[in-house]
């Protein structure tokens, strides 16, 4: 049953819902307009739900007024990462997304990549920088351009495209602001795609791939979020054999890591021999007037609102199977 066909009984089943976001990381801004477009779409469908800023009130306050499921529009740390997820299982108020584990991988790109690899699931080679990297070497290994990343964070933040060797070090220091170690990436040449996924193990399934043109070939937090430059492509303008080889792949690698309910894949394909690479995985997506996963739900004739409700009805306890094993 679609979200459109649910009797006002089920939308009552639903309970009291709280909305998370805001929240303290570096993406609290885009959470605010995600977690507002999301609250503004439940209420508008006639559940029950109300706005929750962990930056301001306790997750206590979830247990205390009854909450019974929450949907979670926090992005980056301590939304995305696994601590809440965490303490939600603890208080057993179910939640959109992933679990703790899933989440707390694919918040790291570091770690999404060695499941990923170790799944074969292709993407670019990479490096590891802490305090003792020889930075001659990473740019031997992986040539350049390179890409640098603070691993941890989203929303294109402490990202730095590296063109010659003298730039390394400063694009280091901006990732370090963020997080101890640092991701230096192969840059691929080519089309840059990202596919929502909808679902859980063998159900869950990759949605419309939208393609990204940016201005200069720049996706970055101001052109993904805050300009109308920025084109996209939904469904993307691929033929059916490479639409299927990326899906199934981004299925394949949505599985490897556990994920459930809902993420985005951030997919590159590079123009010299059609390759594709997965570049890392957003447990919670963005749900701005910008965001790819309501783009791509509407190229499947799924509403906005509609979307937002089928996602609510996903919320679990990831952790009670395991806890009725132990009884």
């Amino acid at each position: 049953m679609t979200a459109t066909q649910l009797t006002s009984q089920e939308i009552a089943d639903l309970g009291k819902v709280g909305v998370l976001f805001g929240g303290r990381s570096a993406e609290r801004e885009i959470s605010i307009l995600s977690g507002t477009g999301v609250l503004e779409a439940l209420k508008s469908k006639g559940v029950d739900a109300h706005a929750f800023d962990p930056a301001e009130r306790s997750l206590a306050d979830l247990a205390a007024e009854k909450f019974d499921r929450v949907f979670i529009a926090l992005h980056g740390r301590y939304g995305e990462d696994g601590s809440l997820q965490g303490a939600l299982e603890q208080l057993g108020i179910p939640y959109t997304g992933s679990g703790v584990m899933a989440s707390s991988v694919g918040m790291d790109k570091i770690t999404t990549k060695i499941v990923w690899l170790a799944h074969g699931v292709s993407t670019p080679k990479y490096a590891i920088i802490d305090d003792g990297t020889d930075l001659d070497k990473v740019v031997e290994e992986l040539g350049l351009p390179l890409i640098v990343k603070a691993p941890l964070e989203g929303s294109s933040i402490g990202i730095t495209k590296v063109t010659r060797r003298e730039e390394l070090q400063a694009a280091v220091e901006l990732s370090r602001r963020y997080d101890a170690r640092v991701l230096a990436e192969q840059f691929i040449v080519g089309r840059e795609f990202s596919v929502p996924l909808l679902g859980t193990g063998p159900t869950a399934r990759a949605l419309p791939i939208v393609e990204i043109v940016a201005p200069e070939g720049k996706y970055d937090y101001q052109n993904k979020y805050f300009t109308d430059d920025t084109k996209y492509y939904c469904p993307a303008p691929l033929d059916a054999a490479a639409t299927i080889a990326i899906q199934r792949e981004v299925e394949k690698a949505y599985r490897a890591l556990g994920c459930e309910g809902w993420s985005r894949i951030d997919v590159l394909l590079r123009e010299s021999d059609g390759k594709f690479f997965l570049l890392e995985v957003n447990t919670s997506p963005g749900m701005t007037g910008h965001s790819l996963v309501p783009m791509a739900a509407r190229a499947e004739g799924t509403s906005y609102e509609d979307l937002c409700v089928q996602i609510l009805r996903s919320a679990s306890l990831k952790m009670k199977q395991n806890s009725k094993d132990k009884a």
